[in-house]
Parts: C-alpha cells; structure tokens; sequence
C-alpha cells in the first residue's frame, strides 16, 4: 500500500553521542542508524506518540521534550519504496541509568528484535555511518541542545 506515513522520533544526546537503533537494508547490503520513536496512530499527536514509542521501547518517560522540526523522508528500504512525515523531538531520559549502556536490545510491539547503540555524531558527519531521516544533522546543528 503506498501511503504516506506520519511518524515522530526523540534525539537523546549524551556528549557527541546521539541513542539510535541500528537497521540493515539487505538489498543495499548495510547498515543504517535512526532515533527511537515510530508511527503516530490516528488521532495522537507527535507528543504523545513519540512518549508512548519510547515508553514501549525503553521502559522511560522523556523529559524536557521539545520539538525541533519536521523532515520529509522518501527512501527505499529493502527494495521498497517509503515516505514518511517525521516529528523530531529532542528530550532526556528519565531513565539515567540507559545513559550507560553502550547497547542494548528492545523488542518491538511486533516481536523483532532491535539493538540501540549510542552512535557519535561525528561517525554520521564524516559520512561512515548514514542516519537517517536525511536532514537530521542539519536540523540538529540549527536547533539541537
């Protein structure tokens, strides 16, 4: 089904480390590097969804969330096209002691498993990592803490 999908996600910063799951695209062959948070259901609002995501994925609540932006991201994942609207959120993990985890694995709603990693922001400007949604960064530099 081609639609478009409105979702919204929290950047954690810890130093010049941001908290992203990793991905992997198997038609492209690599990995890939996103913040937490997921799709917005009908009559939520960004806030909400993107508390509720991070609760369901982290067992934390968000403080200090603030919204930054929002991106446009039209890519190809797996062979499939996708288009999503994307809240950006950035906020502090009431949860400090995730902080200290260099990784960790969630399970989603869905079953599958994902691993969390602190990623250097460095990593994704030197272009050794992607992040994704494209415009991050920049919206990082403009409007991040």
């Amino acid at each position: 089904m081609n639609r478009i999908r409105p979702i919204a996600l929290c950047v954690f910063k810890n130093d010049n480390r941001i908290l992203v799951f990793e991905g992997f695209d198997s038609v492209k062959n690599g990995a890939y590097y996103r913040p937490l948070g997921g799709g917005i259901e009908f009559g939520e609002s960004g806030e909400v969804a993107v508390r509720r995501e991070i609760m369901e994925e982290l067992d934390s609540e968000i403080e200090g969330l603030r919204h930054l932006g929002y991106l446009e991201n039209i890519f190809v994942h797996n062979g499939q096209m996708g288009h999503e609207i994307v809240m950006v959120y950035d906020g502090t993990l009431s949860e400090s002691t995730l902080y200290e985890q260099a990784e960790m694995e969630v399970i989603e709603a869905n079953g599958e498993r994902i691993r969390v990693v602190w990623k250097s922001l460095d990593e994704f400007g030197e272009g050794r990592s992607i992040l994704y949604p494209g415009g991050l960064l920049e919206l990082l530099a403009v409007g991040g803490k």
